[in-house]
Formats: structure tokens, sequence, C-alpha cells
């Protein structure tokens, strides 16, 4: 089997070998060798650093994406945390369509001073008590659209 070297692993998966060195370290990864200093991987591994990948996209940390290895380091993933984790991104995308929607309000609202507008009140108030808005008033769902 040929193995291939940290560069080009590197190269690859499109991460510095300081991040494979980490993975390895959290035990993420595994070298297959060293062949003088430099590490040695299994190709299986860019499918493995594809999964890893992905679930860094989804938000996951590393130590939820460690647990969906089985010790085979097959994926063994948990249904039930993944539609957690498509729930909180459905809260997320909700939270940052309101920040949209209320941002293209202030660009386009019409009032001489946005001080006056009373929606972008509200959203200056929602956020100074660290609050986002979680719905955008009609007048915003409206213009945004």
């Amino acid at each position: 089997m040929t193995h291939l070297d940290i560069a080009e692993v590197a190269r690859r998966a499109g991460v510095p070998a300081s991040t494979l060195r980490y993975y390895e370290e959290r035990g993420l990864i595994a070298s297959a060798g060293r062949v003088g200093l430099r590490r040695q991987f299994e190709p299986g591994v860019l499918q493995r650093l594809a999964l890893i990948a992905l679930g860094r996209t989804a938000g996951f940390s590393l130590d939820e994406i460690a647990r969906m290895f089985g010790p085979d380091g097959q994926p063994h993933l948990d249904r039930g945390m993944l539609a957690a984790k498509a729930d909180e991104l459905d809260g997320t995308i909700g939270r940052l369509t309101v920040l949209r929607d209320s941002l293209r309000h202030a660009a386009a609202c019409p009032a001489p001073s946005h001080m006056q507008c009373p929606t972008f009140r509200r959203i200056v108030r929602a956020a100074g008590s660290g609050a986002v808005p979680t719905a955008a008033p009609a007048a915003v769902r409206t213009r945004a659209r």
C-alpha cells in the first residue's frame, strides 16, 4: 500500500501540516509511521479529514467529531446528534435571517435619520440588551422582499 507524506496530505486536504499533527495528537487521525522525520498516512485519511471538515463546518467541536468515529476508525454517526445540530442551525439561520432583514431595512429606511425610525430603534434596543430580535417586524419583512 502506498502511503502519503504529511505534505501531500496537507496539500490534498487543504489544511496546514500543523493541523494534521494537532488532529493526530487529539486522536482524530493516525499516521501509519514515518519515513525519516516525516509522518506517513494511509490514503483513507483524506476521507476522514473530509468528514472532520464537514463536522467543523456544521459547528461540531473536535470532541464531538471524535465521538463520530468508532474504535475501528469508521464513521458511526449518531443520528440524534445530527438532528440536534440541524435544529441548532435552524435557530441560527432564523436569527441571522432577522439580522439580515433588519440591516436591509436600515439600509433602505426612508426616515431622515435612522434614530427616527421606530423599527431601527427597536433593533438597537434589542441589540443593546444582548438580544437579537427573533422575528422581524412586518415593515422589515415586507421591505426585505
